[in-house]
């Protein structure tokens, strides 16, 4: 009897394991491909929560500032890059961004300029160094809603100091994907020269 009991119980854990495996691979597969990024009922981009985005894999930091470029810099401020980790990965393997894809641009100022060329000194040597928060950028993949600009949809919550606005329209295409468009169409919209960890993949 009890070997009968103990043939039943068994079973009924192989039975649940097994269903638990069947339903639980879907709703992974499915979150994996869920993307971070939050529109309101009037299509506006909510602002990416900091805590989360700033956890994401940092691609790379650009810099063009003001003192290099007659005090008139488009983007005057280092330009920290945030990407989903499950995003990176599919880039390195494909080239491509899975839909979905979220680019979270945030912006520093250059830390208290001490000579002409913008830069300052520090006990590392002379050289540009992070200064306050000034903005965020963030780019979102969805072939569907962005098709007239190329499958990406691009969106400002202010260039300046904190507090950013917490909801944004996608910009207007002359203002940030016609430049995409003109010259990085060809690695997804994205500027993956300024990013080693990018550019740089296996193409393995």
């Amino acid at each position: 009897m009890q070997k009968h009991l103990l043939a039943i119980i068994v079973g009924l854990g192989l039975t649940g394991s097994a269903v638990y495996l069947v339903v639980a691979k879907p709703i992974a597969a499915a979150q994996s491909g869920q993307s971070s990024a939050v529109f309101d009922s009037d299509g506006k981009l909510k602002l990416p929560d900091p805590r989360t985005f700033r956890r994401w894999v940092f691609v790379g930091a650009p810099l063009t500032p003001n003192a290099l470029n007659n005090g008139k810099a488009n983007f005057p401020e280092y330009h920290h890059v945030y990407i989903e980790q499950k995003n990176v990965d599919a880039y390195l393997k494909t080239g491509e961004f899975p839909e979905g894809t979220i680019i979270v641009k945030e912006l520093t100022r250059v830390l208290d300029p001490a000579f002409p060329d913008g830069s300052r000194k520090e006990p590392s040597g002379r050289g540009y160094f992070n200064g306050q928060y000034n903005g965020i950028d963030v780019t979102v993949k969805d072939s569907k809603r962005f098709a007239k600009t190329n499958g990406w949809g691009f969106f400002t919550f202010g260039h300046h100091p904190l507090p950013y606005a917490q909801s944004a329209e996608e910009a207007p295409a002359s203002e940030c994907a016609s430049c995409h468009q003109t010259f990085v169409a060809k690695t997804d919209m994205t500027w993956v020269q300024f990013y080693p960890l990018l550019r740089d993949k296996d193409p393995k």
